[in-house]
């Protein structure tokens, strides 16, 4: 019985999708693969019927963003999950290496694999960031320990992601990982990157930049009023603001940010001390990433 499944999710980019299942039913791995498409307009869905049908198909009346991968994972019924955007492509004998690690280590949550971008298969920028993430974590954990992940190149034990209640319908997309990572870790969930599970990602120029940047924002100023104290939300969203030109892409960003403080207020409940901890040693590679920087 397979132990991991993949799950997709699109949008209007056919061609792209296309290309990706193309690659992802080849692979010797032999996952199953759920694709849920966002109400594309393009026949995205459609073309899933007809040219891959061994591949799940799950067609939404509304873009959901990233709750559409909660909506695959409660029908997988494999004990893992590997989250593969329409731009991404696991490579041959990740997902199977990403499942024995989880498999071998109960307490681990996730597992991160390292990107490399299409056509030169240069290392995307975040990955030497992973590579030396200075959160401490137990001897066991195969990996330098995280406290995020990249959703499009994390494999999921799904128990842990049932239990944190998946990806939040607040954050919609563009950085809603941050809140399922310190949920995570919340609960006692560790989440490690991999050297040897690898993903390729070829950029989709099917996207409107200025938006993911207003939504990236927006998602991780929420995320520390809604997990951080109260010294780490004014420390580090300075750090966010001053990464962004003041346009109107971040003045809307924090409107948004502003309109949402009633539940955002009311839902609040700060990490435990540790995870904070480790959040503190990760804002200096954060003030000075490249990677990080809302510029779009």
């Amino acid at each position: 019985m397979p132990r991991i499944s993949v799950v997709i999710i699109t949008c209007n980019r056919r061609e792209q999708l296309r290309r990706t299942l193309a690659h992802m039913t080849s692979l010797p791995d032999n996952a199953p693969i759920v694709v849920v498409d966002n109400a594309s307009a393009d026949g995205s869905a459609s073309m899933v019927a007809r040219e891959f049908p061994g591949v799940r198909l799950l067609r939404l009346d509304e873009n959901l963003g990233a709750v559409a991968r909660n909506v695959a994972v409660a029908e997988v019924t494999t004990p893992h999950v590997a989250f593969c955007d329409d731009d991404t492509c696991w490579q041959p004998g990740a997902l199977t290496r990403a499942a024995e690690l989880l498999d071998q280590h109960p307490g681990l949550g996730s597992v991160t694999g390292r990107c490399l971008v299409e056509p030169g298969l240069a290392e995307d920028p975040i990955t030497p960031e992973l590579r030396g993430s200075p959160v401490p974590g137990p001897d066991w954990l195969p990996g330098p320990a995280l406290l995020g992940i990249m959703a499009g190149l994390t494999a999921v034990r799904v128990d842990a992601f049932r239990e944190v209640g998946g990806f939040s319908p607040r954050m919609w997309l563009g950085g809603e990982e941050e809140l399922f990572a310190l949920d995570l870790a919340a609960r006692g969930w560790w989440m490690c990157w991999a050297e040897d599970v690898v993903i390729h990602h070829a950029p989709s120029p099917l996207r409107d930049p200025r938006r993911r940047r207003r939504l990236g924002i927006r998602n991780t100023l929420w995320t520390l009023l809604l997990r951080r104290p109260w010294s780490a939300v004014f420390r580090r969203g300075a750090d966010v603001l001053r990464s962004a030109p003041l346009d109107g892409a971040t003045l809307a960003a924090l409107g948004e940010v502003m309109r949402g403080l009633p539940w955002v207020l009311a839902e609040r409940r700060v990490v435990p001390p540790a995870v904070e901890e480790g959040l503190q040693m990760l804002e200096g590679p954060q003030r000075n990433s490249k990677a990080r920087r809302y510029v779009g």
